[in-house]
């Protein structure tokens, strides 16, 4: 279906009858505008206000996406029709935006070209692809333990300093790298210096020109919070069906996204429900996350960090992000301080792909060993700290000897730590990752000291590193022996 050519819109006119905080009430005379067009108020119309209501025939309720210092009563107010728009394109590439689709780098201006509305319709189902298909990350602990949807959405659930920026970098470049695909990073809520901080390292690393950046910054006000996630997939959708291209599509946080429509809904006046949330939470949260999907042209795979407030599960925000996730990848402090990257809990984490029937039966049967493996020997930690190895039985002391090679071989050298930790990234197929868990399962490399598995990609670079520590014993891993 070919596009529809643009309709010139005539300016409308109104009058502003009350500011209170980020919450407008205009008056039209001439025609009502539609919920969502955007309204232009101020001097030189530098304050956007989005409808979000219609009060009456005459009276619209929006919500500001900038700030409002200055507005008062009575001031004209201006709509030409049009909705929130952002540009589209490979202009975009290599760029960092706000949510109005400005470039916020103080790189050179964007070229002209097309744009559009931040509001989409999800696919209908008749486009959606009925295959289910892994979505390969390159990383030995995901493939094999947790795998990924190609067109699903994974959430990463971590605090701060275990390696959640590092794991999310290096899933853009391999995705960049492999894949051939886009790469986008929308920040809801995010601190300024954690978006600047990501993107000096995605230009250090050399991954920005494949890759968009889009922040709705924790300074700007909730309406803006709220809007940047639908201008984010607009964008990727562009690659999906115009460009029949594979998006990874990066969200942190998707709970500032359900924080920032409690504010808007709270500011437009609405009764909260339980915990404080917005009525309307569920149907907010689907509208955005039912865009995120597989289609026959291509494929937005999303990988969203999830905030879990006072660590509750039972939290509305929790349960509604819970129910849209197809895998849960849980990052643990224990295991970062002890040097075990990616830091990831197995016994916690789990994938709705992780069945017989999409990852074949060799690969689930050799998961579930694994799995098993490692939660007896979670069961025997106490026993080795109050008793010593020494009063294990010969059957208890092998898990141990498995479940701690498995552990460091599950760990993995990243191509966006290269320049801090001097080793060279390594993407790891799929089938060399269970060949090399199968193999120590099978009790093939007991005799070889755990810290050869440490930080490797294949299963034969631990004989290649027992090697070289046997000829200088000084390069042996002292974390990896902890």
């Amino acid at each position: 279906m070919k596009p529809l050519k643009p309709v010139e819109q005539k300016i409308n006119y109104g009058k502003i009858m009350s500011v209170r905080g980020s919450v407008i009430d205009a008056y039209f005379e001439q025609s009502l505008p539609s919920v969502y067009t955007v309204l232009h108020a101020g001097e030189n119309q530098e304050i956007t206000i989005e409808v979000l209501s219609q009060l009456d025939d005459k009276t619209v309720r929006g919500i500001a996406l900038t700030p409002t210092q200055g507005l008062a009563r009575g001031m004209q107010i201006t709509a030409n029709g049009e909705e929130l728009m952002v540009p589209v394109g490979k202009r975009t590439l290599g760029r960092m935006f706000d949510v109005f689709g400005n470039t916020i780098d103080h790189l050179k201006p964007l070229a002209e070209g097309k744009r559009r509305s931040i509001h989409q319709e999800p696919p209908p189902l008749s486009k959606r692809s009925t295959q289910t298909q892994v979505f390969e990350t390159g990383i030995k602990a995901i493939d094999v333990l947790i795998p990924l949807e190609r067109g699903g959405k994974g959430g990463l659930f971590g605090g701060a300093g275990v390696g959640k920026t590092v794991l999310l970098t290096e899933m853009i470049h391999n995705m960049v790298g492999d894949n051939k695909g886009v790469s986008m990073f929308c920040g809801i809520g995010e601190r300024c210096r954690e978006g600047n901080e990501l993107y000096e390292a995605m230009k250090d690393a050399g991954l920005l020109k494949n890759m968009i950046m889009l922040f709705g910054q924790m300074n700007e006000p909730p309406g803006a919070r709220f809007r940047v996630g639908h201008a984010a997939l607009t964008m990727a959708e562009y690659f999906r069906d115009d460009e029949h291209k594979d998006v990874l599509l990066l969200i942190d946080n998707i709970f500032r996204f359900i924080q920032a429509g409690m504010e808007v809904s709270g500011l437009m006046g609405q009764m909260p429900s339980r915990l404080g949330y917005q009525p309307t939470l569920e149907t907010e949260l689907s509208a955005l996350e039912e865009r995120i999907a597989n289609t026959d042209n291509g494929a937005i795979t999303s990988i969203q960090a999830v905030y879990v407030p006072a660590d509750d599960l039972t939290d509305p925000a929790a349960v509604h992000a819970f129910s849209h996730l197809s895998a849960t990848i849980v990052l643990s402090r224990e295991r970062a301080s002890e040097g075990l990257y990616p830091s990831i809990d197995f016994l916690q984490s789990n994938s709705k792909m992780a069945t017989p029937g999409i990852i074949g039966d060799r690969h689930y049967q050799l998961a579930q060993k694994i799995r098993q493996t490692l939660a007896q020997y979670e069961d025997l930690k106490d026993i080795i700290s109050m008793l010593g190895m020494e009063q294990l039985s010969t059957s208890d002391r092998l898990v141990v000897n498995r479940s701690r090679r498995l552990e460091r071989f599950l760990t993995q050298p990243f191509f966006a730590t290269e320049q801090f930790s001097g080793v060279k990234g390594e993407v790891v197929s799929l089938k060399d990752a269970l060949d090399g868990c199968e193999r120590i399962l099978a009790d093939e490399f007991k005799d070889v000291p755990e810290n050869a598995f440490y930080m490797i990609g294949k299963i034969e670079d631990a004989l290649l590193k027992q090697k070289d520590n046997k000829s200088n014993p000084v390069m042996e891993n002292p974390v990896a022996q902890k």
